[in-house]
């Protein structure tokens, strides 16, 4: 049987994998054209090529793959004209190929508006390899980007440009929204916002006339008659779906495109199917990969004899958008009058989640995600399924975060023909059986059922499948570090204690195995700098580290990096503002402050730092740790001092308690916080520990959360002195840090602990296990053990020599070479 492919993108490559799966018992001639100059790669991520991801990373295949499975590909070589009485194809480069069924995989085009000017040089297409390396090249050039397009290629692209360093760069937007097929307006407003902070600028409602510019784009002109300056100009308005060689060959096409399909993806020739964006089945034509993955495994099934039909694809998706989430499920816009909507809105941290319920309250039709999505697949598996709700729906917005209620169904709950991936159709079904026969690990079952293998979406799902199904085999499940490390992260940190080890290398001599990986490696890191406070850059554990902890600093877009100075308590002298503005003015860097009462610098180059810190140290500085897993800031409001309300003195408290455990390492990112009474201008209840003043002394609530899953802090005592209060601090903190699975927040860490706030208080001010001095003990080592790190790297030459950026490089720096600053930092002149 001999098959010719057209097209040679995700969907006609996974077309291959399909027909070769199938016909293990039947010989099988594959014949592939391509387009483009190189094999099928990944399109969904291709953004991530502005982010570092070489075209290598990105490839699905090799062209060894395609020699091993007896595929003779054609690359650059598209086809020109198919006889369908011969069943031939011939091709640009003269090659003729006979065929005894032939694949349509020929993909979707830019839309390209029709505006005069658009062949001006520095207007772009977003689309294949080819055009980013142009842009690519391009955007050095550039000062001012603008984009086409506000839908999900469109901020995709936006992205990119940003990756490549045009900070101001423009969204043009026709509609009155953004993303208008996927979110309704409120949800839309918040995006917006989240965008917009971030850099970008959006105008919707936007009609481009012309591309000004004479040879190259110097702006754009509106209907409005409104001028846009720009000198650059990417085009991602949307999808148009190729089907001129059908056309050619008489095939049934639809009025706006796209090759007519039945549910089997024959064409109206019954030997030539059509799968992915040029297909049209049922007047639609699909854009996103899945159901194109699965046209391919229909056309596939239907050529080997399977009964399979393609019968339409739910359309719901999850994306991450410059860094914010964004999701739609089921039918996101029902009649109003077929269903109930209930929507979580928080325009201060950007989240926006819609929910439409059935009339009887029972059963989920769709809903919105904006800036968290975490709950999406639990709620796609719930509306697909048909799972009943529970009694009080709203509780699947909120997460439980009222006190323990009743969430909704789990995964134990769907049905076994549930699809848990859509891109590789593997179900719930498929992944339990695979566990059952000994796959317990992610890395196994992706291997053996492919899920998870292309946009990972489904990955949390998997994972919950797994331990429920171990679980119900009555098996323990041992949460363990990696392949490396047969250990939790608490039960390593009880043996490094006990053999008091002190670098990486000891730790994986005596308790672990191979090299180790990026997953153990911080996480040790983490739990040494726990127990023993010690400078983590020495003892061979610098390469150990995060990327960011590695340099003691957090690596920023462009190369560059933050420097964030220590202010306890927000409390600083005019004198040290005068010195943060002179540093800044210095080395050319950006000024900000920040929501938590400190003054952060962007844009120091990597061999600066030493230079920077050492004038800050000189200053009365030290670190601020806004690189690591650690205790980052104690806000605080100005209470008595200041304050008509103020019942007590918040800024000399938070200044303490910043002060005790500044540089305290632990398994994520702890904030805090001090009100000085009731009104909580300080936001003290959204902290990993917060303290209110009353009129008998300090309430202390715990375990909050302010980021993307917020939840109020709970009251762990009241009414406490200070001391008081600090030991409960020092207890609670070590606890914590001894017992939270690695990067969990103390807020997920309290709602998985068994017994809850009851447990957590009475082994934190009753002392029900009887070690609250230890707590107390070990707490107070790692006070007394702390120094500032940047200060010891400031005063020690063979830590200082790893911010050169070569081993050679000159003691003092050479007069004649200058750098060229960012564009995405301001010169000090602008701030004039």
């Amino acid at each position: 049987m001999k098959i010719v492919v057209i097209g040679n993108g995700m969907v006609g490559y996974k077309f291959c994998e399909k027909i070769i799966a199938k016909s293990t018992h039947t010989p099988l001639h594959l014949v592939v054209f391509g387009e483009e100059p190189r094999p099928a790669y990944d399109r969904v991520h291709l953004s991530e090529f502005f982010a570092g991801k070489t075209a290598a990373a990105l490839s699905l295949a090799t062209t060894d793959w395609y020699a091993e499975n007896n595929i003779r590909l054609h690359l650059g070589d598209p086809v020109l004209h198919i006889d369908r009485q011969a069943k031939t194809v011939t091709s640009y480069k003269g090659v003729i190929e006979t065929y005894d069924y032939l694949v349509l995989a020929t993909g979707s085009s830019a839309f390209v508006p029709p505006i005069p000017g658009m062949d001006k040089k520095g207007v772009f297409i977003y689309r294949t390899i080819e055009d980013l390396e142009m842009m690519q090249a391009y955007a050095p050039k550039a000062t001012a980007g603008v984009v086409i397009g506000g839908g999900l290629l469109g901020l995709e692209a936006a992205k990119s440009l940003l990756d490549l360093g045009v900070s101001n760069t423009h969204v043009i937007e026709f509609s009155p929204r953004l993303m208008p097929r996927q979110i309704d307006d409120k949800g839309a407003f918040i995006l917006q916002s989240k965008l917009e902070s971030l850099g970008l600028q959006i105008h919707t409602n936007k009609n481009t006339r012309e591309i000004l510019g004479n040879g190259a784009i110097t702006g754009l002109q509106f209907t409005d008659n409104s001028i846009l300056h720009a000198d650059m100009l990417v085009v991602s308005a949307g999808i148009k779906p190729r089907d001129e060689l059908a056309r050619q060959a008489g095939l049934a096409t639809g009025a706006r495109g796209g090759i007519i399909v039945n549910e089997q993806l024959q064409t109206t020739d019954p030997f030539i199917y059509s799968i992915g964006e040029c297909a049209l089945y049922n007047n639609m034509i699909y854009g996103l990969v899945a159901p194109g993955y699965e046209m391919a495994e229909v056309a596939a099934a239907h050529i080997t004899g399977e009964e399979k039909s393609f019968t339409g694809f739910d359309m719901s998706t999850k994306l991450k958008l410059i860094g914010v989430d964004v999701a739609s499920f089921g039918d996101p816009f029902p009649a109003p009058e077929s269903c109930h909507s209930i929507v979580y809105e928080d325009n201060r941290k950007g989240t926006y989640k819609r929910i439409n319920i059935s009339p009887d309250g029972q059963y989920l039709l769709g809903g919105i995600l904006i800036g968290d999505a975490a709950a999406y697949n639990m709620l796609l598996q719930t509306t697909r399924n048909k799972l009943v709700l529970p009694p009080n729906p709203e509780d699947i917005l909120l997460g439980g975060s009222r006190g323990g209620a009743d969430t909704g169904p789990g995964v134990s709950a769907l049905p076994d023909d549930a699809m848990i991936c859509s891109c590789e159709n593997v179900s719930k079904g498929a992944i339990c059986n695979a566990v059952t026969q000994g796959m317990e690990t992610l890395e196994a079952v992706k291997k053996y059922t492919k899920a998870g293998t292309c946009c990972g979406g489904c990955t949390p799902m998997v994972k919950d499948l797994i331990t429920a199904t171990m679980r119900e085999q009555g098996k323990y499940i041992r949460e363990v570090m990696c392949e490396h490390f047969t250990y939790s992260r608490q039960e390593l940190l009880d043996l490094i204690k006990i053999k008091s080890l002190r670098s990486y290398d000891e730790v994986l001599d005596h308790y672990g195995h191979g090299e180790g990986c990026e997953v153990c490696k911080p996480m040790v890191s983490s739990i040494l700098a726990s127990l023993w406070n010690e400078m983590i850059l020495v003892k061979g554990n610098d390469t150990a580290q995060d990327s960011n902890d590695r340099y003691l600093a957090n690596i920023q877009k462009g190369g560059t990096y933050s420097v964030v100075p220590r202010i306890p308590g927000g409390e600083i002298t005019p004198e040290k503002l005068i010195v943060i503005g002179q540093i800044g003015t210095k080395y050319n860097l950006y000024t900000k402050i920040t929501g938590g009462q400190r003054i952060d610098l962007f844009g120091a180059h990597l061999s600066d730092l030493p230079d920077i810190w050492e004038e800050l140290i000189a200053a009365g500085f030290e670190s601020g740790h806004a690189y690591g897993k650690a205790l980052r800031t104690v806000k605080s409001c100005v209470g008595s001092t200041w304050c008509r309300f103020g019942l007590h003195d918040s800024v000399s408290f938070a200044i303490r308690i910043e002060e005790r455990y500044r540089g305290l390492r632990a398994p994520h990112k702890i904030k805090s916080a001090v009100s000085g009474c009731i009104r909580e201008c300080a936001e003290a209840q959204s902290k990993d520990f917060g303290i209110i003043a009353t009129e008998k002394g300090w309430n202390l609530y715990v375990c909050g959360n302010g980021g993307s899953k917020p939840q109020h802090a709970k009251l762990l005592a009241a009414d406490l002195d200070s001391d008081t209060c600090i030991r409960y601090i020092d207890r609670f903190l070590m606890f914590y840090i001894k017992t939270a699975d690695p990067l969990t927040r103390t807020a997920t860490w309290l709602n998985k602990l068994d017994g809850g706030m009851d447990y957590l208080r009475n082994i934190v001010v009753h002392d029900s296990l009887g070690i609250a001095a230890q707590l107390e003990t070990d707490m107070q080592f790692l006070v007394d053990n702390y120094k500032c790190e940047w200060r010891e790297v400031v005063e020690n030459p063979a830590l200082r020599k790893r911010f050169s950026h070569f081993v050679n490089a000159p003691e003092d720096k050479d007069p004649t070479v200058k750098f060229d600053p960012l564009r995405a930092q301001k010169k000090a002149a602008e701030w004039k």
